[in-house]
């Protein structure tokens, strides 16, 4: 490969080009790969004499290596490309977003062992879990082809806008009952668990060419229940790339395609559901989700779909206390206040006084505490 900047198309690039071919009858290189001219914040090209440059050493004394690695897998290399002290910040700004979604998923690790714990057949997770897996296996797929074809940039942006997004947003809002209310060893926790296994084990390895500091402190902090038998790798720069059969339990070929295209039509749901919630809550109708309960007009297509999941997946996904669906011409979402009550536990509003030992809590939480009971018994 060669690499220089784009003033080199007439320069190197191409006497290197002419005089290899007149000598021996081939290209000196196999690749090219040219990139832009680094500006400063008004757009003006660095250079000693305007004296605008900046020192990585300094930003790297200021923020970090990583900082600055990230900054340049951001942009687009192939164009002249600003960086400035508002650039800088943005990107310390999303960095603390990647950093705060890995402590999340270490932190919500911290007891499972996935050679005991994991959950091993694709329908024994829930919907939610099923798609959240999905999700991250494309976004391999985006990632890995971006990183052959050295669009970094595509690198950076598919990784950021996924933790937002499908990760931050959506899947680990939803599942933060589960994970903290659950019994510790109740099927459901297990099953979220076991998919945030396979997003760290995805993301680490993906953000390891980019974040290579990072990263290897993510992999220092691993769990004990998710280190490899037979040793650890001392790097995760050591632990190669990941494959679509490291995922467990594999996902079913037949499944990825029909979960995507009903998530697709859930999600349309959900952000109807969301806006409806945020007018509510500025109305002072509800303070908290968790207290509405919605009524959904739909499309005949659309019911069709959210006929075919039980209530609780929407319950969880929008974080509502109860969802229903009628037909309608289009996509509508009313909002009321529950009649149930508020689970002290919990804090989510559901039927109370229906488990004979602990009456003051939901059924769930009834369940978690008799479990944690029973724990401390043996």
């Amino acid at each position: 490969m060669y690499l220089e900047g784009s003033d080199q198309h007439r320069g190197w690039f191409q006497s290197s080009l002419l005089t290899s071919v007149g000598a021996y009858g081939v290209a000196p290189y196999q690749s090219v790969m040219h990139c832009g001219f680094t500006m400063d914040a008004e757009g003006r090209k660095m250079s000693k004499s305007a004296g605008n440059g900046i020192d990585p050493a300094d930003i790297m004394k200021k923020s970090g290596a990583d900082i600055l690695r990230l900054w340049v897998s951001s942009v687009d290399y192939s164009q002249d490309v600003n960086v400035g002290d508002e650039v800088l910040q943005r990107t310390s700004d999303a960095y603390r977003r990647i950093r705060n979604s890995f402590r999340f998923l270490l932190g919500n690790l911290d007891d499972f062992n996935h050679r005991t714990d994991a959950v091993a057949e694709w329908d024994d997770l829930t919907p939610l879990d099923q798609w959240a897996l999905i999700r991250v296996q494309q976004l391999l797929h985006t990632v890995e082809k971006a990183y052959e074809n050295y669009r970094y940039h595509v690198v950076y942006r598919s990784i950021y806008d996924y933790i937002v997004s499908d990760l931050s947003a959506i899947y680990m809002d939803a599942c933060k009952d589960r994970l903290y209310s659950e019994a510790p060893d109740s099927p459901l926790r297990r099953s979220a668990q076991s998919v945030l296994m396979n997003i760290l084990e995805a993301l680490v390895r993906m953000l390891a060419p980019i974040l290579s500091f990072t990263t290897d402190e993510v992999w220092e902090n691993y769990p004990e229940g998710l280190r490899y038998e037979g040793g650890h790798p001392q790097s995760v720069q050591l632990a190669g790339w990941p494959e679509d059969s490291d995922f467990l339990p594999l996902i079913p070929e037949d499944k990825a395609e029909s979960v995507t295209s009903d998530f697709s039509v859930i999600l349309e749901v959900r952000e109807a559901v969301t806006k409806a919630l945020e007018k509510s809550r500025n109305e002072k109708v509800i303070n908290k989700s968790q207290e509405a309960a919605i009524m959904v007009t739909v499309p005949a297509d659309v019911l069709d779909v959210v006929n075919s999941y039980d209530s609780t997946v929407f319950e969880e996904l929008f974080i509502v206390a109860s969802v229903s669906f009628e037909a309608g011409d289009e996509l509508q979402a009313q909002v009321a206040v529950t009649d149930k009550e508020k689970c002290p536990r919990c804090w989510n509003y559901r039927e109370l006084d229906t488990n004979e030992k602990h009456p003051e809590v939901c059924e769930r939480c009834a369940e978690a505490l008799e479990a944690y009971e029973k724990s401390h018994q043996e």
